[in-house]
């Protein structure tokens, strides 16, 4: 099992002013964290800071904390229901390693922190930088515990801040396909761009633009989810599919897998081609194996679940969509608009940004949605009966959200949140939106409580997931049925005629 953590930027910013000492000495807190346990990797999600009093730390150089401290500090935890971490700072920048001092007062409290409160304890080092380590400490045997070293850190908000384990995600080699983007911002952001985990929920018109802008731009691993097949119908807006792939039925994730693998200029290079929803359990969990989401999703039950993650699980969501109305007759279009923005603590959540309506989130889990009679009784402008698609918009709205995505990861001196981007095809402007989050918003409430949001059932069957694949397995049984008609033919043949 794979680890790493996440803390929200305002938490960050806090620790980082008391743990990096202007004195140049170290220094100490304690934190309460929330577990993410995705399919393959345990992220620990730093919800709230313990900070010392006055008696309860001694700086002297290092820093040393009381038997009070620790005693408070695990109350806490265990009143929050809440795991709990030790942080301290080194002198330094980048990922920091441990000194036996540091391994001792660690592994000696792993214990009752796990006695306490039945998750391990978690240990995090921030370096003069901001740059974080982190680790979880295992109960392996009885009273022992052993080191589990973080893949990476994230900090989450306006910008994304990662910091990894050289030995654990190691720096891809450069390449020479890389050369014209690596001299736009330099080695060391490309270094950092490579190394993500990014998942494309929804493999459709946006979602295959999108995976091929990362594939190209050097990210070494994507994860893709969507469980529908290439038809006809999608062949004037699906990049790289083709009249062949309609008439087999081909999964998209395994059509634009293929063709990601022959386009990546990354090597090694990594496409997960997942037949799941996000709305599945499973679907869900692979989803927060990742560092990054697109959300390339037109349903709202979908999207309420990468609403939860961006928050609860601090993954940032990039999410755009396209609408268009034509003329009356088929004379032209009538209006065009498409979106793009990113979830995540400190931005405006998607359902504040209305780009799902929380009432619909129960009728798509009832399977109305993909019930034809339902839909054809919504109104003719509903947002749910709306369909239409031009590949050249499709270009716009994928634009628009890796443009998204590059002011979050990519340093740069400008505003990395510059808010959610709405362009008006008939006006031909763009508008920006700063607005926060709603004072009720009952996402903000959910920032780094993981698996503990206490939101229930927010996965389940999908019926739309479950019916495309039982129309995949139709062909193969009725093939195998007529096969098994054919060899019964010829055994009653024999049979007669023996």
């Amino acid at each position: 099992m794979k680890a790493s953590a996440a803390l929200p930027t305002p938490i960050h910013q806090d620790a980082m002013r008391h743990l990096v000492r202007k004195d140049g000495q170290e220094d100490l807190c304690f934190a309460l964290w929330n577990p993410s346990q995705g399919a393959a990797r345990l992220t620990t999600c730093i919800r709230q800071l313990v900070l010392p009093r006055d008696s309860e730390r001694e700086v002297h150089g290092n820093v040393s904390f009381t038997p009070d401290f620790f005693a408070r500090a695990l109350a806490l935890a265990r009143q929050e229901k809440c795991g709990l971490a030790l942080m301290h700072s080194h002198v330094g920048p980048g990922w920091q390693g441990m000194s036996p001092d540091d391994v001792a007062a660690e592994e000696g409290h792993a214990p009752a922190a796990f006695g306490a409160t039945g998750l391990p304890l978690v240990g995090l080092t921030i370096g003069t930088d901001g740059a974080w380590s982190a680790r979880f400490w295992i109960r392996s045997a009885p009273r022992h515990y052993e080191r589990n070293w973080c893949e990476s850190v994230r900090v989450v908000g306006d910008r994304m801040l990662m910091t990894f384990d050289v030995g654990q995600r190691p720096i891809p080699p450069p390449r020479g396909e890389q050369v014209r983007t690596v001299s736009a911002w330099g080695a060391n952001a490309q270094a950092d761009l490579a190394r993500l985990r990014i998942g494309v929920v929804g493999a459709g018109s946006v979602g295959a633009i999108v995976a091929e802008a990362l594939a190209r731009m050097g990210v070494a691993h994507v994860r893709l989810l969507d469980f529908d097949v290439v038809e006809q119908i999608n062949l004037d807006r699906l990049l790289h599919a083709t009249m062949k792939d309609a008439v087999h039925r081909r999964l998209k994730v395994k059509v634009l897998a293929k063709h990601l693998r022959l386009s990546a200029t990354a090597r090694p290079f990594v496409v997960d081609a997942l037949d799941l929803s996000v709305v599945e359990e499973s679907g869900y969990r692979a989803a927060l194996d990742c560092d990054v989401l697109f959300s390339c999703v037109d349903r709202p039950w979908p999207r309420f679940v990468l609403n939860l993650i961006a928050y609860a699980h601090l993954i940032p969501v990039v999410d755009g969509g396209l609408c268009l109305t034509p003329m009356a007759g088929g004379r032209g279009l009538k209006r065009g608009t498409w979106r793009a923005h990113i979830a995540a603590p400190s931005r405006r959540c998607l359902e504040c940004l209305e780009q799902y309506d929380p009432s619909d989130v129960s009728i798509e889990r009832s399977g109305l949605l993909d019930t034809p009679r339902y839909i054809e009784g919504l109104p003719a402008d509903h947002p749910l009966r709306r369909n239409e698609n031009v590949f050249g918009l499709s270009l716009s709205v994928a634009a628009l959200e890796v443009e998204q995505f590059l002011r979050m990861v990519v340093p740069h001196p400008g505003h990395a949140n510059i808010g959610a981007q709405t362009a008006h095809f008939v006006r031909g402007v763009i508008d920006t939106d700063l607005r926060v989050c709603d004072a009720r918003c009952p996402f903000c409430a959910l920032v780094a409580t993981g698996d503990r949001s206490g939101l229930a059932d927010i996965t389940g069957r999908h019926h739309a997931a479950e019916n495309a694949r039982a129309r995949r397995r139709k062909p193969k049984a009725d093939q195998l049925i007529s096969v098994l008609h054919t060899i019964w033919g010829r055994l009653s043949q024999k049979t007669a005629s023996g």
